[in-house]
């Protein structure tokens, strides 16, 4: 991707200057940023979506002015002329090739910050109150029409006693009506209210996930912890295979110079000194934040499931195909920083040398590209293992 060339998506913008003046910055209303846009999924598709007890998924209406939320499956859901009711399906990208595909025009963004795509469908007058969001979105019009309120404002106190967050006190700055093909990107606390203009509105949400500081922390210690096992012989944790460099904390507390004690119950301060000292020998660095990062961000959601191939007749370890190409599937991701490689959860045995790295770009390898020559046999065996596991897909020429 040309980071410089101008995109109609963005505006007659460039990624590069679009990250400049709006990203996590001011609100931007985009009109036909995918002209003749269609729908990825029909909301018939989208209820359907509901009824699934592994779909994530949530009714909004307001009976006698009052907000009620109810969460799925369904087994019935409202008709259009039942009152304004909004339908929220959480992660259409797991179920849908057509809505995965559709979040690849946004990948001009890191992958680590790429959270999903949540697709709404309202009855006139539907809408979820005016709230904010603690992440960046881009808010897509799939079908029918709906009306945007939305500002920067600076008070975000919120209702009491509701089952939703809506704003206390919405003060909006701005007000558009938004039809197929147009977007709106929010900030991070924009304050935002959409309501539904005519029946069949459907609106797209592409989410970026944004982990608070608590979450980076304790996720760095777990990492830390699974770590120290790891490097004993121990079973870690999800962050502990294979070990990397670091102290190996094995050696046995020993206190020969403990005095006696008519205190037996209060904690000797040699105990307590030791331990800290301990911590102090742990290595908080860029690899060790890389391993949690990337088994943590490319945790699948526990709705996937990973299809097994049929009828496979492709050998990536002794028969390498001259055509065709790898495909990671819609549910997969994968991520790399330096010579470390991250897919689904997992850190790869294998550097992230250029072919993988390639496919991790792309999402797609082609089987005939120079790079695919250069990979190692451990490489090849794991590609194999990945493809027997419905992670990534063979698709011939």
């Amino acid at each position: 991707m040309n980071l410089d060339r101008p995109l109609t998506l963005l505006g007659n913008q460039s990624p590069n200057d679009f990250m400049r003046r709006y990203w996590q910055r001011k609100p931007l209303l985009i009109r036909q940023a995918i002209p003749a846009f269609k729908p990825p999924v029909t909301i018939a598709a989208i209820k359907k979506l509901a009824r699934r007890d592994d779909v994530e998924s949530r009714l909004i209406w307001r009976e006698n002015g009052e907000w009620q939320m109810e969460n799925g499956p369904f087994a019935r859901l409202p008709k259009d002329n039942e009152g304004d009711w909004t339908l929220l399906v959480q992660s259409v990208d797991l179920h849908s090739d057509a809505a995965s595909e559709l979040m690849q025009l946004f990948r001009f963004i890191p992958d680590a910050r790429l959270d999903d795509v949540m697709i709404s469908v309202a009855s006139h007058g539907g809408g979820v109150g005016p709230h904010f969001d603690s992440y960046d979105v881009f808010l897509l019009q799939a079908a029918g029409e709906r009306e945007w309120r939305y500002g920067r404002q600076k008070d975000l106190s919120l209702e009491p006693g509701l089952p939703l967050k809506i704003l206390s006190r919405f003060e909006p700055e701005e007000t558009a009506v938004l039809a197929p093909g147009d977007m709106l990107y929010l900030p991070p606390q924009a304050a935002h209210d959409g309501v539904a203009v005519g029946d069949g509105c459907m609106t797209i949400s592409i989410g970026f996930r944004a982990p608070t500081q608590a979450t980076l922390a304790r996720g760095l210690l777990e990492a830390a912890a699974d770590q120290v096992m790891a490097r004993v012989g121990l079973l870690g944790g999800p962050y502990g295979e294979p070990a990397l460099p670091g102290p190996r904390l094995s050696a046995v507390y020993r206190d020969p110079g403990q005095p006696a004690v008519d205190t037996p119950a209060a904690l000797p301060d040699g105990l307590v000194a030791a331990t800290l000292e301990t911590v102090e020998k742990l290595r908080f660095d860029d690899a060790l934040a890389s391993r949690f990062l990337g088994c943590w961000l490319t945790e699948p959601s526990n709705l996937s499931v990973f299809d097994a191939p049929e009828g496979l007749d492709v050998d990536l370890e002794e028969d390498w195909p001259s055509s065709g190409r790898l495909v990671l599937d819609r549910r997969s991701r994968m991520l790399y920083r330096g010579k470390q490689l991250f897919i689904n959860g997992e850190t790869a045995m294998v550097p992230a040398d250029a072919a993988l790295r390639a496919l991790a770009d792309a999402r797609s390898l082609d089987c005939a590209h120079p790079s695919c020559a250069r990979l190692s046999d451990e490489a090849r065996s794991c590609l194999a293992d990945w493809l027997d596991s419905g992670w990534i897909r063979y698709v011939a020429a």
